[in-house]
């Protein structure tokens, strides 16, 4: 398929900006004491490119060797990354302008076009040859640049499978830092007068579980001082937060370049400059550990405030071993979604097996809950969502990692949105022009702005775009491939910042769905939260002095946490069962779900 001719320019910076442009507006919350450090902090600085050391599963011995810190990049420095980035980025940019009048011309030349399979081939080589140059740019340069590999490498439902091939080795482990210089940072942000790292960690594995533009994390076990207990021990890169606010500042040039660009669907140069104020708090840990809190408990209480399963697993810090630059959580035992298909092989589970497809189906479910509730119900959201965060834990169960990137909307947007999931919801048509001219005036409401000229059903087919991936045909003769030509997103003149990032979570999900072949209508799963909330503010501005919340225990409250506790009890059970045994029951059990899926797509249909 043809890519337009700068369409991988603005896919990256769109999935960058939906990724990124992110806020922790978390002022207001009481944030945990850190710990008090032997000495100062340490300032912000580069990565560090030597390679890691042999594994060690026991505790990491002692050094009496001085470590030295990196240094922040100096301004020669900054300018020679800065003129490396230029060098490379904008020629990849340039060839797709080139490539694209080249192919004009010719046609233009011959009086013959191009035919689909022909052009296919065209564009694959430039793809390959794109892919390439830029996977060898990221790697010299690294740092946030690194990041944008990682979502393109795991938006294959967006990008050339050139791209998300070659850059797929970003993923994970990318250029940890040397365990001494780990420790040296642990112990300047951590100790105490008088402590050493022993007093802390009984074990400290030197190879590291993941290694990220901004920090990497280790596998540690505590003392019996400290708990005793199997850790997660996520450390900041020193002096990373100028190179990566560098790095956006160049990103931010490119976008100012091509900012007249009519290829360029929106104004990309106003999203970075956003995301540069927005930024450091990514580089804050104890702000993270404030929002790891914040949203565990809203995804482990009801509406009403009574202890529900959440339907998926998150880490929690561990108080009084977090600082700005050193966060110590629980250690969560499984592998990353991007891993999943690869790990589920070794276990003699087939891709297209009723054990995969329950699982996908469970996958789809613990996302879809989990945002919806924290997007509706607080609009305290984790602002990051991509495979590499998402985890698939040993006993079958969900988990979710890394808040650093979290985002607070408004009750206003969040009160909007519910009602567009009902619109959407309750429509009795995807023609009907009642319903789509309620859902595109909501929709509208949400501050979306469209090109001029667009027809007047473009805002419903963006919403329906974003909030319902099981259309199969969008209002308007629009389609729902986002580099269609025709896709609603080329309406698009701006897009809320407030909810760029519900964006994001939202297409992940649809991609997920999209991947597994299992029809998901977002605003289906979320109209039932959306209707609690909406009645729950309705009751609440009746009742004044009230949260909204019922302080009665209700025999129907503890019977639905009893269902939920005995389903994640028997769903572990399940997972610990011989292979064959377990795929009989698998089987069973989506046959179950399907039937019970139809007929409450029968009930919303009548």
């Amino acid at each position: 398929m043809r890519l337009p001719s700068v369409a991988l320019l603005a896919l990256s910076l769109r999935s960058i900006s939906s990724s990124y442009a992110f806020t922790t507006q978390i002022r207001h919350q009481t944030l945990p004491t850190p710990r008090t450090p032997s000495s100062s902090s340490l300032a912000s600085s580069t990565t560090a490119d030597e390679p890691p050391k042999a594994a060690a599963l026991a505790a990491t011995p002692p050094t009496s060797v001085a470590v030295e810190f990196p240094p922040p990049l100096t301004k020669a420095q900054r300018l020679q990354r800065a003129a490396k980035f230029w060098s490379s980025a904008l020629p990849i940019v340039l060839s797709y302008y080139s490539k694209s009048a080249e192919l004009q011309l010719t046609t233009t030349l011959t009086g013959r076009p191009l035919t689909q399979e022909e052009e296919e081939i065209i564009w694959n080589a430039q793809h390959e040859s794109g892919a390439r140059k830029l996977a060898d740019t990221i790697s010299s340069l690294k740092g946030f640049y690194v990041k944008t590999a990682q979502i393109i490498s795991s938006r294959k439902d967006l990008f050339p499978k050139e791209y998300t091939e070659a850059l797929s080795m970003f993923t994970d482990n990318v250029d940890p830092l040397p365990v001494e210089l780990i420790r040296a940072v642990v112990e300047k942000e951590l100790l105490v007068r008088g402590e050493t790292f022993e007093d802390i960690f009984a074990e400290f594995d030197e190879v590291p579980l993941g290694a990220a533009s901004v920090a990497q994390v280790h596998r540690a076990v505590l003392t019996p001082k400290y708990g005793s207990k199997e850790v997660a021990v996520k450390v900041q890169r020193p002096s990373i937060e100028s190179k990566l606010m560098g790095d956006i500042a160049n990103l931010k040039q490119l976008a100012k370049t091509f900012r007249d660009s009519p290829s360029l669907p929106l104004d990309y140069y106003t999203v970075f400059s956003e995301l540069e104020s927005q930024l450091q708090d990514e580089f804050d840990f104890i702000a993270e550990s404030v929002a790891m809190e914040r949203i565990y408990d809203t995804i482990t209480k009801d509406r009403n405030g009574m202890p529900c399963e959440s339907p998926i697993v998150m880490p929690r810090p561990v108080q009084g071993l977090i600082s700005k630059r050193v966060l110590v959580m629980d250690y969560l035992k499984g592998v990353p979604l991007s891993r999943a298909a690869e790990e589920m092989l070794k276990r003699g589970i087939d891709p297209g097996s009723p054990e995969s497809q329950l699982f996908g189906r469970k996958l789809l479910r613990g996302l879809t809950d989990v945002f919806g509730r924290c997007i509706l119900e607080t609009g305290f959201f984790h602002a990051d969502p991509h495979p590499g965060n998402i985890f698939v834990l040993d006993d079958g169960r969900i988990g979710l990692i890394d808040f650093g990137q979290v985002k607070q909307i408004g009750g206003r947007a969040r009160e909007t949105l519910a009602k567009v999931m009902l619109a959407l919801d309750e429509r009795e048509s995807d023609e009907n022009p009642a319903d789509l001219e309620l859902i595109g005036k909501l929709a509208l409401e949400l501050g979306v702005e469209l090109n001029e000229g667009t027809p007047p059903v473009a805002p419903a087919a963006v919403a329906m775009w974003l909030f319902d991936g099981s259309v199969e045909t969008l209002p308007g003769g629009y389609e729902k491939g986002e580099l269609s030509p025709n896709s609603p997103v080329k309406a698009l003149k701006s897009f809320p910042q407030d909810l760029v990032l519900v964006g994001r979570s939202t297409i992940l999900i649809k991609g997920l769905s999209s991947r597994l072949g299992i029809p998901w209508s977002l605003s289906r799963e979320w109209a039932p939260t959306a209707r609690s909330v909406l009645e729950g503010n309705t009751k609440q501005s009746a009742v004044s002095g009230t949260d909204g919340r019922s302080n009665k225990i209700r025999i129907r409250d503890v019977l639905s946490l009893l269902k939920t506790w005995s389903r994640g009890k028997v769903s572990r059970a399940v997972a610990r069962l011989p292979s064959p045994m377990r795929t009989k029951v698998a089987a069973v059990a989506l046959h179950l779900q399907k039937r019970r899926e139809a007929r409450e797509a029968k009930k919303t249909k009548e």
